[in-house]
């Protein structure tokens, strides 16, 4: 049994990434990789929601908000990275989102390592709450 989440979402979104670093490389800002990913997976037929605001509330109260970079198919959130690597924080962040959202997978992708890297991190009171990266 394949316990993958959104295995072919997923599948379709890493692809885009692929396609994005591919003709970019490294060493431009994250809002360029964000509308460079729109265009892509716009092409695949993804619903998106750029930038999309989540309110926090604490007992109840509001105390901020949260700005994701996208959702694709209101399913899967994605946190767009530049950075030399996919640091701890950034993991961190993207499972804040999706306590927010109350959506269970997110993936992290990084482009501005010399190869693109992603990670996949999960959220769900039926699985363990965990995350993994890869490098390619």
């Amino acid at each position: 049994m394949d316990n993958i989440i959104e295995k072919e979402l997923s599948y379709s979104i890493i692809k885009a990434a692929y396609e994005v670093f591919n003709e970019l490389g490294p060493g431009f800002d994250e809002n360029i990789y964000e509308e460079a990913m729109v265009i892509v997976l716009k092409k695949y037929n993804h619903l998106l929601e750029q930038q999309k605001r989540v309110d926090i509330f604490f007992q109840g109260i509001f105390i901020g908000f949260h700005k994701l970079d996208l959702v694709v198919n209101e399913k899967v959130v994605l946190e767009l990275k530049a950075a030399s690597d996919i640091a701890p924080i950034h993991k961190q962040q993207a499972l804040s989102y999706l306590k927010a959202t109350g959506l269970e997978l997110a993936l992290v992708i990084n482009f501005g390592a010399g190869r693109l890297q992603f990670a996949r991190v999960v959220n769900s009171k039926r699985r363990k709450i965990n995350s993994t990266q890869t490098n390619f």
